[in-house]
């Protein structure tokens, strides 16, 4: 008997609630107000330059050094033997020597180390060594576009 006011309570409130407006806010015109806000202020924020004005020291022009460091060619062929601008070195004690001797110069010679196809990695680790070792510090390892593999 209970059920026949709870049943007429909420049909009531069903008709209630389709009666009152929805309590929607329609954001387009907010949105399409802060968009004209933000290009506004894009516009008359001035351009901001990234530049900075330095006064640096002009230097004299320098001479060129009076004569070119010297330069000592490894090379490494495949047999293991190392050559020391041409000529072969007997044992790597030979070739400790004269490292040792070229990093006691007072002009430090420029050390090129070029390894040729097919020498063996150890030969090429011992070297890059002693000249480390010996205190050389004009290194370079050149002709290694020998090694490049134009195939794709």
């Amino acid at each position: 008997m209970s059920a026949g006011p709870l049943r007429k309570a909420a049909r009531a409130r069903r008709q209630l609630d389709a009666a009152l407006p929805v309590p929607d806010i329609n954001t387009t015109p907010l949105i399409d107000v802060m968009l004209v806000l933000l290009v506004m202020l894009i516009i008359t924020i001035p351009v901001q330059l990234h530049s900075v004005k330095l006064n640096l020291p002009i230097a004299p022009p320098s001479a060129p050094p009076p004569t070119p460091p010297e330069v000592v060619r490894l090379d490494i062929p495949p047999g293991g033997t190392v050559l020391w601008n041409g000529e072969a070195l007997a044992d790597e004690a030979t070739l400790r020597e004269r490292l040792a001797a070229a990093g006691r110069q007072a002009v430090q010679p420029e050390v090129h180390v070029r390894p040729q196809p097919g020498a063996k990695y150890d030969t090429f680790a011992t070297v890059m060594t002693a000249v480390h070792q010996a205190g050389l510090a004009k290194l370079g390892v050149t002709g290694s576009e020998q090694f490049l593999d134009d195939q794709p």
